[in-house]
C-alpha cells in the first residue's frame, strides 16, 4: 500500500478523499516514514486538509497549502514548496487532488515532475454519492479526471460510507460494485478505507487490504 514515494489522491465531491489522504498520510509516518501532504484541493472549501493542519505538523507531517487556503482569496497561489517536495526524495509525498478537472488540471502544471518521479494515483469512490452510483458514472469521473490532470489512476479506493449511518453492508455492497469496474478498466483495487470495526469486517469478507480513518475532517457546520 505504501510502496511509491508520490499518492495521488482524487475523487469527487463528498468522496472522502481527504480523509482517506489525511490518515494515509498518517499511516505514513507511522511507520517512521518522512511524510509531506499537499492541500491541493482548490475547489472544496468545507473539506481541507489544511483544516488538520495543527495535528498533523504535531506529528511531524510537513503541510503546504495553497496561499489562499483558509482565506477570503479566490485564485490559488501555488507554493514554491511544491517543487521543493519532487526534489527532496527523502520525503514521500501525498497529494490530495480537487474532486473535479479544475483541481485535476491544476495537477496538471506538474504532470512531467510526477512522471519522472515513482508515483500511484488514486480514485476515492463512495458509491453512495448520486454522482458516483453506478459503474457508468464512475468511469466517466475517472475519464475527466485523467484528461484533466494527464496523469492515469492507477488503483481505486473503495470509500463507501453513509456518514453516521454507514453499515458493513453498504460498504461490502460498494466494493462489489468497484470489483467490476476493477475488472472493466483494468485497474486494481488497493484497499477499502472505514472506521475500524466496519473495515475489519470488510476485510474478513472480502479479503481486501484496509485504510483505518480516525474520522479527523468534521463537518464544518459540526
Amino acid at each position: 500500500m505504501f510502496n511509491k514515494r508520490i499518492s495521488i489522491f482524487t475523487g469527487h465531491f463528498g468522496s472522502g478523499k481527504t480523509e482517506v489522504a489525511v490518515n494515509f498520510a498518517l499511516k505514513l509516518k507511522e511507520q517512521n516514514i518522512d511524510t509531506a501532504i499537499v492541500d491541493f484541493d482548490i475547489v472544496n472549501p468545507f473539506f481541507r486538509t489544511t483544516d488538520v493542519k495543527q495535528e498533523l505538523e504535531s506529528k511531524n507531517i510537513w503541510v503546504v497549502s495553497p496561499l489562499y487556503a483558509n482565506t477570503n482569496v479566490d485564485v490559488p497561489a501555488l507554493p514554491a514548496e511544491i517543487y521543493t517536495l519532487f526534489e527532496k526524495k527523502e520525503y514521500n509525498v501525498v497529494f490530495d487532488v480537487g474532486g473535479d478537472d479544475l483541481g485535476a488540471r491544476a495537477l496538471s502544471r506538474f504532470k512531467e515532475e510526477i512522471e519522472k518521479d515513482d508515483y500511484e494515483m488514486y480514485f476515492v469512490i463512495n458509491t453512495r454519492r448520486p454522482m458516483t452510483d453506478t459503474i457508468e458514472k464512475i468511469e466517466h469521473m475517472i475519464l475527466e479526471i485523467e484528461s484533466a490532470s494527464r496523469l492515469k489512476v492507477s488503483k481505486l479506493v473503495n470509500n463507501t460510507n453513509l456518514v453516521g449511518k454507514t453499515t458493513v453492508e453498504d460498504v461490502i455492497e460498494g466494493h462489489k460494485m468497484i470489483k467490476e469496474l476493477s475488472q472493466k478498466l483494468n485497474i486494481p483495487i488497493a484497499f477499502a478505507s472505514g472506521f475500524r470495526e466496519i473495515a475489519d469486517e470488510v476485510k474478513k469478507r472480502e479479503n481486501a487490504e484496509v485504510l483505518y480513518l480516525n474520522g479527523l475532517i468534521k463537518l464544518p457546520w459540526n
